[in-house]
């Protein structure tokens, strides 16, 4: 690990089932005194963890870290055993749910394993589980919020301590000098405000990051200290325009996914180096992490690189059929998911939104996606739902965007409810198929539409068809379903053409320019996701 597990074996595809990974390692002496922590990065989807047969913790969801104190279950003088049990058996009431009983288009996306979503439900420890310690005295939570102010940067710091009343500085450190602030903690928080002169913003063009350090100290001692990068930039909506840094700006990415042949859906760095290396080349300026959290180290490189992020939780496939009770149990879910993705990810200037769901289904889809709007008991329920979410979101984190993937026949009411609008758009291949002109003829309807309505930015989160690699690609491999060809020109602007495949399909973006402020034809990485 990390790897899936369902890559690793030849007779392990299709298992979602419990397993076990089990270690054995010495904690070191100089350890002891301080606080022992053990963290996982992803286990998908349900985890228990025992030390030395002691049971210390457990996490529902994948995607995103837990970690359990461990600090009086560990042994100083013979080996620890660390034993982790994962298992991902697919729910109806889990988010993403899976083995759904629905009718009408419920068929449409079932194969096996059973998902309610169109992608492999990969399943083991995804990413680095990792032991470590903190002092007594310690950095509990670090929040970074940036302003413009007249050319100024003004970087405002939050600072949690546990465990004492130690004092604190800060220093933020860039090509200009470093400027220090004090931080006096009252109940274990502190803030303070570093403002530079003529803060050079971080932009997709120049991607700068200033070196933020947080320490506490005890007379001359530093008993803590934690470092990250800060961009200075803000993001905002001003009618139907996205803004960063107050200037508008036009989104080109691609919603894709993290898996690959051998590792699934574990981290792998050279992969999300080649990422970051196609998406600069093929002129891209943002991704949205369909359809979950990718990896810290994948969000670490976009802060490198310049790449804007929309952040999405893993719901996908959720849908409100099945009585309160359920639809309940699932936002719990979501509103837990939500709340570990902003904790782990409010520090990356890249992430500029967060996405609370991808296409959810209304229970008139049917109706809607033929030609009939009939709002249904369960569009209410999900409207009250996505009201939840959406609130919760903006109070976590007022500071960033928030919004969600709309399925093609989706309520406006649910669009309505976001800061900028997503929408997945299929003309020509769901419908209109083959008839391009007519499918492009329907969106341009749609986006007219919409932006009388809503008048506030539109993102067209997902086009494309599907495709089968060719075996010029390199490497040479087949398709799964749904994944369409690698772009083979760069990514246009509000004003050109979209070459997307390597057929000459083209959908005139020209048209859409006053309407649309972002693009994201569905993966750029064809050769993904193939199974034995």
């Amino acid at each position: 690990m990390p790897g899936s597990w369902n890559e690793q074996f030849q007779d392990t595809r299709d298992y979602l089932g419990m397993a076990w990974y089990v270690r054995e390692t010495y904690v070191p002496q100089g350890w002891k005194g301080q606080i022992i922590c053990l963290r996982v990065g992803s286990a998908n989807y349900a985890a228990r963890v025992w030390i030395n047969g002691t049971f210390v913790g457990e996490h529902y969801g994948g995607h995103l870290p837990f970690a359990c104190e461990v600090t009086q279950q560990v042994a100083w003088d013979k080996p620890n055993t660390i034993a982790i049990q994962v298992e991902n058996e697919l729910t109806p009431t889990r988010v993403p749910p899976g083995n759904v009983q629905r009718r009408g288009l419920g068929g449409f996306m079932r194969g096996y394993p059973s998902t309610n979503f169109d992608f492999f439900p990969y399943a083991g420890l995804h990413r680095p589980v990792i032991l470590y310690t903190v002092p007594q005295v310690h950095i509990e939570d670090v929040t970074v919020v940036t302003e413009i102010e007249q050319g100024d940067g003004i970087v405002k710091v939050k600072v949690v301590q546990r465990g004492g009343s130690a004092a604190g500085q800060l220093s933020l450190s860039g090509e200009s000098g470093t400027l220090e602030s004090a931080l006096t903690f009252t109940d274990g928080l502190a803030e303070a405000t570093i403002r530079v002169s003529h803060a050079r913003l971080w932009c997709p063009e120049d991607p700068y990051l200033y070196k933020l350090t947080v320490s506490l100290t005890e007379g001359d001692q530093v008993i803590d200290r934690y470092g990250l990068d800060v961009g200075v930039r803000t993001i905002a909506v001003d009618g139907d325009k996205l803004l960063l840094n107050g200037k508008p700006i036009f989104m080109k990415g691609f919603g894709k996914h993290e898996d690959f042949p051998v590792h699934g859906r574990g981290l792998n760095m050279p992969l999300v180096v080649k990422d970051y290396a196609l998406l600069r080349w093929v002129g891209a300026n943002s991704y949205r992490t369909s359809h979950y959290p990718y990896s810290e180290e994948a969000m670490q490189m976009a802060d490198r690189q310049g790449v804007l992020v929309v952040d999405e939780i893993p719901a996908v496939g959720l849908f409100f059929e099945d009585g309160e009770k359920n639809i309940q149990t699932r936002l719990r879910q979501c509103k837990q998911q939500i709340c570990e993705l902003i904790a782990r990810d409010k520090n990356h200037p890249s992430v500029i939104m967060w996405s609370v769901a991808n296409e959810p289904m209304p229970s008139s889809f049917i109706r809607r996606f033929t030609g009939g709007g009939e709002e249904g008991d369960g569009d209410a329920a999900a409207t009250a739902f996505f009201t939840e979410l959406y609130d919760l979101t903006h109070e976590l984190d007022p500071t960033r965007l928030a919004t969600s993937a709309a399925v093609m026949g989706g309520p406006v009411e649910w669009m309505a409810l976001s800061d900028v609008v997503f929408i997945n758009r299929y003309w020509g291949w769901y419908t209109h198929s083959g008839q391009l002109d007519a499918g492009a003829e329907a969106l341009a309807q749609e986006l007219d539409a919409l932006h009388k309505t809503l008048n506030r930015p539109i993102v067209i989160s997902e086009f494309g068809a599907g495709t089968i690699g060719r075996p010029a690609q390199r490497p040479a491999r087949d398709v799964d379903r749904g994944i369409p060809g690698r772009v083979s020109s760069p990514l246009p602007g509000p004003g050109d053409g979209a070459a997307f495949c390597r057929r000459p399909a083209r959908l005139e973006f020209r048209r859409f320019q006053d309407r649309a402020i972002g693009q994201a034809p569905w993966g750029p990485e064809p050769e993904r996701r193939v199974h034995p």
